[in-house]
């Protein structure tokens, strides 16, 4: 079976979230399910110089946006066992910023073509092209249109869904002036969407499956509150829709083997995470005393993962004996909060307004309890971390949290982590309150910790549930 990756960024070459992550890891696991795998990429100008220094040039070709012939570079790179196509332009890509430019529309179906034209150039032709999120859904709208062409008639496509709120909704007249598509594309049943075209309605209807992060999620966004206004569109082809939570890469995420962690340990040595406490505590200037609960916020300063909850507390959180570490970047008013409260509280809270991914796996190995008390989380793999590091999540049970954190029973002894239900900060703080009080008891704590740890987030299971689609859908019977 082979596959294609099309993907606006993956680890390590280009990363601004957890897209990445999986474009990154998910090709890995199932190249380990005997399954050929190709990743098609743009070639940022953020990917680092080492890794431009390793690729070759394959070719070169050029695409049509409208009347304007353009330029599609071919670069290939050996990695980690996967094989990965860049696509050069550096009108399009030699930016600051993945997204967020004018021309994304642009850029993302140019890269979209250029694929298209370099599988044909190079004569790669997969059975199934998996693309991901609005930046490549053109493809399956392009390969609606190409079928007719010998080269693409019987590929098949699965589209994922990372996160639904981000859409690709731009102007009509893109569908001439850039996809050099017919009208026919801009109607209720194809691209149109109020006045507009929206990209990712194009992924869902014109892939043979769509799948989305988690399972929660996936019956989430058939609901308006979640659905973003595509909620309809969703439920019409809820048959082709399939909810498969995110793993993580354990090779990259290993406690015992972790590069950017100054003391390694595992479920045998969780005791050392006392240590690897200390570390940050000297590094970020607050007191050393391994006995004070460290809770961490590793993520994008933003109401969608719940800070304006965390906002609510704050003043009352740190009234209790912890300490608070929080890694990100965001919105200002969320930045300018921590800043401040680490000017009032200098003993309490290390605010780093910034992000670093090494950084990052030091926070997660060091702390104690991980707060992510998110608005909606499609999948979350900070909270993935988190466990794998035994830092005890506590989460709001919803979409892909709901599905990985499981609540602390203190009957039973289950669990692996703490949470709440509400969109409620008082409820949150209570919740935080719960994790502190059984903190204290040590023999518990370990056990909670030994739990995290024991918990498998691999691709193993997830990358067999992909499989499974891909063979569904050309129509291969799993013996």
């Amino acid at each position: 079976m082979k596959v294609v990756f099309v993907a606006s960024e993956a680890a390590p070459f280009a990363k601004t979230g957890g897209l990445a992550d999986v474009a990154g890891s998910l090709p890995k696991a199932l190249i380990s399910k005997d399954v050929s795998v190709d990743v098609f990429l743009p070639l940022h100008a953020k990917t680092a110089p080492k890794f431009k220094e390793m690729m070759t040039f394959v070719d070169s070709t050029e695409v049509l946006l409208g009347w304007r012939h353009q330029y599609v570079g071919i670069f290939k790179l050996e990695y980690d066992s996967v094989t990965y196509y860049f696509i050069d332009n550096e009108f399009y890509f030699k930016r600051h910023q993945l997204y967020g430019n004018g021309d994304d529309a642009e850029r993302y179906i140019f890269f979209s073509k250029a694929v298209l034209s370099a599988l044909k150039h190079l004569d790669l032709k997969p059975d199934i092209i998996h693309t991901h999120d609005w930046h490549t859904a053109a493809v399956n709208v392009l390969l609606d249109h190409y079928k007719k062409y010998d080269d693409f008639y019987d590929i098949k496509t699965v589209f994922t869904i990372h996160n639904l709120r981000y859409q690709g909704i731009f102007d009509p007249f893109i569908l001439g002036d850039l996809m050099n598509l017919p009208d026919h594309y801009f109607s209720e049943e194809s691209l149109k969407f109020y006045d507009g075209i929206n990209l990712l309605k194009g992924g869902i209807v014109y892939s043979d499956h769509v799948t989305t992060v988690s399972k929660s999620y996936a019956q989430e966004i058939t609901y308006p509150y979640f659905g973003e206004n595509l909620d309809g569109i969703i439920k019409k082809y809820a048959h082709k829709l399939t909810g498969i939570v995110n793993g993580i890469d354990y090779d990259t995420y290993n406690p015992a083997t972790d590069p950017n962690l100054a003391i390694h340990f595992d479920k045998r040595s969780i005791k050392r995470k006392d240590e690897l406490k200390m570390h940050l505590q000297i590094k970020y200037g607050l007191p050393v005393d391994p006995s004070i609960p460290m809770l961490s916020i590793v993520t994008r300063l933003a109401d969608m993962k719940g800070i304006d909850l965390i906002e609510h507390i704050l003043e009352e959180l740190l009234k209790e004996d912890v300490q608070l570490v929080i890694l990100g970047t965001g919105e200002k008013r969320y930045e300018d909060m921590f800043k401040y409260y680490q000017y009032r509280y200098p003993h309490k809270i290390a605010a780093r307004i910034y992000f670093d991914q090494y950084e990052s796996h030091e926070i997660y190995a060091g702390s104690d309890i991980f707060l992510m008390p998110s608005l909606f989380e499609p999948c979350g793999l900070s909270q993935l971390i988190a466990l794998r590091y035994a830092a005890i999540p506590v989460v709001r049970q919803i979409g892909g949290l709901k599905d990985t954190v499981i609540p602390y029973n203190k009957y039973t002894g289950e669990g692996n982590g703490f949470c709440f239900m509400n969109y409620n900060a008082h409820e949150l703080l209570f919740t935080i309150k719960d994790a502190l009080e059984t903190y204290r008891d040590k023999a518990t704590w370990k056990m909670l910790m030994k739990h995290a740890m024991s918990a498998d987030h691999s691709w193993k299971t997830s990358s067999l549930e992909y499989l499974g689609i891909y063979q569904k859908i050309l129509g291969i019977r799993n013996s």
